[in-house]
């Protein structure tokens, strides 16, 4: 479950324009119009709410982990749901509740504006700078035709990360699914998109933690 949440939360991943972050020669105009496109459409979405997998494979092609959740967005708020752990963020802080422990643990809530980090707040926006964007070309996805665009760091120091692939459905504009090739292990870590529902009522209180629900529960404030 960590190695899972590590991939989802960790690996240094984020609609800057492009050609603000590279010379106007290397820019895949059929890359960026797409993006553009997608995050003109996923920025127009009042609230978002998606089932997801996530699949790690290793370099031997076999898995290494499995699991599946839910998550729910509004803005900078939200409320993610995977196997042995509810995420709650309200915009300033997290609760990270762990069912087995029944544990909570309060952090900061993460900067999505100051970090490169996959958060929730722009899993669905991860193109959207320091990336350089290449269309390969149109792939299924099962049943949906995508356009396949991989992005490539411009800053590769640091990163644990060598590629990005992104599969963007060519109707709805949605990203179905998002692949990441770790350049440490060689592992493939991905993540696809089950279902989609934009611009549902959600209420705030869905993104706080509360602690009169879970009785007994051990707070651990690790806020600074």
């Amino acid at each position: 479950m960590k190695l899972l949440l590590s991939h989802l939360f960790i690996l240094s991943i984020t609609v800057s324009v492009f050609a603000q972050q590279m010379p106007k020669e290397t820019i895949d105009t059929k890359a960026k119009a797409i993006l553009d496109e997608l995050s003109k459409k996923t920025k127009a979405y009042t609230t978002i709410k998606a089932e997801f997998s996530i699949v790690v494979t290793g370099a031997d092609k076999k898995e290494k982990e499995n699991s599946s959740g839910t998550l729910q967005l509004k803005g900078q708020k939200y409320k993610l749901d995977v196997k042995g752990q509810n995420i709650y963020c309200d915009g300033k802080s997290q609760w990270t509740y762990i069912k087995e422990s029944n544990e909570v643990q309060i952090n900061n809530a993460p900067d999505a504006s100051k970090t490169d980090n996959i958060t929730p707040v722009n899993i669905f926006t991860i193109y959207e700078k320091g990336f350089k964007p290449s269309y390969i070309k149109e792939e299924m996805v099962g049943t949906v035709n995508c356009d396949l665009i991989d992005l490539y760091p411009l800053d590769v120091k640091g990163k644990k990360y060598h590629r990005i692939s992104l599969y963007i459905d060519k109707v709805k504009k949605q990203v179905v699914q998002v692949k990441i090739f770790s350049k440490t292990d060689q592992s493939v870590t991905t993540i696809s998109v089950k279902s989609f529902t934009a611009n549902t009522e959600m209420a705030d209180t869905l993104f706080t933690f509360a602690e009169k629900d879970f009785p007994g529960v051990e707070v651990v404030d690790l806020r600074e």
